[in-house]
């Protein structure tokens, strides 16, 4: 279990360039853009493009170099991309600034793939706790990084919001040395090993599987279409950008508190019940953003979207191990993360479009039929399911 410590708290450090990028993307995005601010959000969309092309590079390099090397090269693109964006702002260059968060993103696709290291770590039964634990990084993260970013956003005036993007270059660099303490097992020398495993394609073909992608990309991308046009809307409905960057760290707090006891709920009422909870908060988060603009409306949806955002995803992820062995696990983590993260690309370039021509009411009216039908699939493969053990009793 020594690694899952050292993965909460590489998890808290290099998991705060998300809370950064959201809380600032658009933001700054729109200070480049000027008077059009239909495209504000595209560096998120960026950050979520780097997520999704690097996904599954992320997962095949790390077979080759393994967990440790690999995490540690991850964030050198944080380092990289963190620049660029300083670089963009003061050139007033918006195209960079959106390439800087697309390396920021790549980044982030390493730290994704903490919670596989995690399953790798502990026994079987143990699962559910082990990614639940590394995931308790980001409470540490929500209790950080938004106050990093409202004291450091200024340091490097008069750029406005540069500095939170230097604290966060430099954050990487301490993650990086935090990693270097992981410890897996020796790896086998090249080609004493078989090559086993199913085609990907039977992997991808089983029910299970498409359920646990199809609730992963659901709930990740519904947070992220949600969550990145929030602070926009916050400001726009007479909201400070203090108390919008503050309603991100409610919001970050939800997604990782439950975490304590996650994997309890997982052991104790399965994976199918802790999934279908977190889509229902999913509902409720839309139904109060539904309700008012207030103040209490935006933190409590926020903190909804959180926590429904936790059951969902970290459920997803005990799911899908169901489907594949240890062996399949590259090809098959690294399909499943890009198809999530090409998901939550698109969420976060649609939120600016639909906050502009629609409105904040828009952006919630859509999450409704889509997390409806998640739902829906997934209780049918669950009624599926029983009738099959019910058959074999």
């Amino acid at each position: 279990m020594r690694n899952t410590w050292i993965l909460l708290l590489a998890n808290a450090l290099n998991g705060s360039s998300g809370v950064v990028a959201i809380s600032l993307g658009g933001l700054t995005g729109a200070y480049l853009l000027g008077p059009d601010k239909a495209l504000a959000t595209l560096p998120a969309a960026g950050y979520s493009v780097g997520l999704a092309l690097g996904a599954y590079p992320a997962a095949i390099l790390m077979q080759w170099i393994g967990r440790r090397f690999g995490f540690m090269s991850g964030t050198v693109f944080a380092v990289f991309g963190a620049l660029l964006t300083i670089a963009a702002i003061e050139a007033g260059l918006f195209w960079l600034f959106v390439v800087g968060f697309a390396f920021i993103g790549v980044s982030s696709s390493f730290v994704q793939q903490y919670r596989f290291a995690a399953i790798e770590s502990v026994p079987e039964a143990r699962r559910g706790t082990a990614i639940s634990r590394v995931m308790l990084g980001g409470i540490l993260t929500a209790l950080f990084a938004p106050p990093l970013v409202i004291l450091t956003r200024d340091t490097l005036a008069p750029l406005p919001f540069a500095g939170a993007f230097a604290a966060l270059a430099l954050v990487a660099i301490i993650g990086l040395v935090v990693l270097s303490f992981l410890r897996f097992p020796p790896r086998p020398p090249r080609g004493t090993v078989k090559k086993e495993g199913r085609p990907l394609l039977v992997i991808i073909r089983q029910p299970r599987f498409i359920i646990a992608l199809l609730c992963a990309a659901a709930s990740f991308s519904v947070m992220t279409f949600v969550m990145t046009a929030a602070p926009l809307a916050m400001v726009g409905h007479s909201h400070s950008e203090a108390e919008a960057v503050l309603g991100i760290q409610w919001h970050v707090l939800a997604m990782f508190v439950p975490s304590f006891f996650t994997g309890r709920l997982i052991d104790r009422f399965g994976k199918d019940a802790v999934v279908s909870a977190g889509l229902l908060l999913l509902l409720a988060s839309a139904g109060t953003a539904l309700v008012g603009t207030g103040l209490a409306h935006f933190w409590i949806m926020l903190i909804l979207l959180g926590v429904g955002w936790n059951f969902s995803f970290v459920g997803s992820t005990a799911m899908l191990s169901d489907t594949y062995a240890p062996f399949e696990r590259g090809r098959v983590e690294g399909f499943n993360d890009s198809v999530v993260f090409a998901a939550v690309a698109v969420a976060a370039l649609m939120a600016g479009r639909v906050l502009e021509s629609g409105g904040w009411s828009s952006v919630n009216w859509i999450v409704l039929p889509l997390v409806g039908t998640v739902m829906l699939s997934l209780f049918i493969l669950v009624y599926q399911s029983r009738g099959r053990r019910a058959l074999a009793d």
